[in-house]
């Protein structure tokens, strides 16, 4: 079957991974050029005379029909395949979907980057101008993140272009403005983030989620050393003036001068080097299926070191407070955004077992070292969960944690419903 048109785009672009995540769902096949190069092949008579204003991402049908700019590229694929439901099922739907691409285009992405480009020296920088764009734009994210708080999606009851086009947008912004402490505060938008970018349909499509411990700051350029001038010829000796002060340096910046904060470095670093990489595992764990031959399990027994990390059980102590399930996987979501600061110690996989109503929070994780609390206190109500270690060697410990990983646990005839991965 031929492609149903050309898609111009580059691999780290978000709107051109929207349209193609559209193009995955919808069944539509859509080819990319066989070599594309930015700011080269985009300039050139053959391109402008089909995209006039040289931008991508950019698109081209079999029948000769040309569209550039992210949304309405996005929109027209999900338009042509109508039984997707990428735009509703009513024009109710349509017109709310609409609503919250919108919005996220405006008011996220255009001040993500709008800070990259004045934190780079694009514009000039200004600090006021700097704060009130991440206050607007945290908004913004309280808005997204208080509808999500009873939804699993934005419109309806099943993905939609909303939530393609929100979440790849969000998924470029924790990168650069969204950072931890940000992250802390809308953990229902995370959730959804990371709900849509790991679908398996669109994983390879949107790959590995960056996060950004610190937003991104603007430093300033180093400034030239003024060449020194030749000595003078030595005059007369003269009487030798009274010393006065001297007069402080001004500084071209306004603003008071930064504190540099002195980095805490954490105990966990002082442990003897690893021979298990988790970066690897998770990676690993991310591209292989669980079980089975070459899985990932296979793969982290091959590897684990068993001095340097260690698998614990959690659960979750309060488990007769749970109610709806989809509520209580977003708190699994906003305990792992707590945990920010422990990324590079932790791996985890959590889950909400039962129905709602009747449900338990459980899971497991693998952490640096042989304790579980240097690594979990980084989360305020880390002790809201039990934390239980396991001996890989013990059949019943070795079950659970492969079954908490693969997703497939069992507690008391409870089933796994929705879980979450720290990676």
């Amino acid at each position: 079957m031929s492609p149903a048109g050309t898609l111009w785009t580059v691999q780290g672009q978000n709107k051109g991974r929207t349209i193609r995540a559209v193009a995955a769902l919808a069944g539509i096949d859509v080819a990319l050029p066989a070599a594309y190069q930015h700011f080269v092949d985009n300039k050139t008579p053959e391109f402008l005379a089909k995209f006039p204003h040289g931008k991508i991402p950019a698109y081209e049908g079999a029948d000769g029909f040309k569209l550039f700019e992210g949304a309405a590229i996005a929109r027209y694929l999900a338009s042509i395949a109508p039984n997707s439901g990428l735009l509703g099922g009513s024009p109710e739907d349509a017109a709310l979907i609409d609503q919250w691409v919108h919005l996220v285009e405006t008011e996220v992405d255009a001040f993500t980057d709008l800070v990259r480009t004045i934190c780079a020296n694009v514009y000039p920088y200004n600090k006021v101008t700097h704060t009130n764009i991440l206050e607007r734009q945290l908004r913004t994210l309280l808005t997204l993140d208080s509808h999500l708080s009873s939804r699993t999606f934005f419109v309806g009851e099943r993905i939609t272009l909303a939530d393609l086009s929100v979440a790849s947008l969000i998924q470029k912004a924790v990168g650069f403005t969204i950072d931890a402490p940000v992250r802390a505060k809308i953990p229902n938008l995370i959730r959804h983030m990371e709900t849509i970018v790991n679908q398996p349909t669109l994983k390879e499509i949107f790959g590995e989620t960056t996060y950004a411990e610190k937003g991104l700051q603007f430093t300033p350029p180093a400034k030239e050393k003024k060449e020194a001038k030749p000595a003078a010829a030595a005059a007369p000796a003269a009487p030798k003036a009274e010393k006065k002060p001297k007069a402080k340096e001004v500084d071209d910046d306004d603003d008071e001068p930064s504190v540099v904060e002195e980095k805490v470095k954490n105990p966990l670093d002082d442990l003897p080097k690893s021979t298990l990489n988790l970066e690897d595992w998770k990676r690993a764990y991310s591209n292989k299926e669980t079980r089975g031959p070459g899985g990932a399990l296979e793969w982290l027994y091959e590897n684990f070191d068993y001095e340097g990390y260690s698998a614990w059980r959690l659960d979750f102590k309060y488990n007769e407070e749970l109610t709806q399930t989809f509520m209580s996987s977003n708190q699994i979501g906003g305990f792992f955004n707590r945990l920010e600061a422990s990324r590079k110690y932790l791996f985890g996989s959590v889950g909400v077992l039962g129905t709602s109503g009747d449900s338990v929070i459980a899971g497991a994780l693998i952490l640096r070292g042989q304790e579980a609390k240097p690594v979990v206190d980084a989360a305020p109500d880390w002790e809201s969960y039990s934390y239980t270690k396991l001996d890989l060697k013990n059949d019943a410990d070795k079950a659970f944690f492969e079954a908490a990983l693969a997703w497939d646990l069992e507690i008391d005839g409870k089933k796994w419903a929705d879980g979450k991965n720290f990676k």
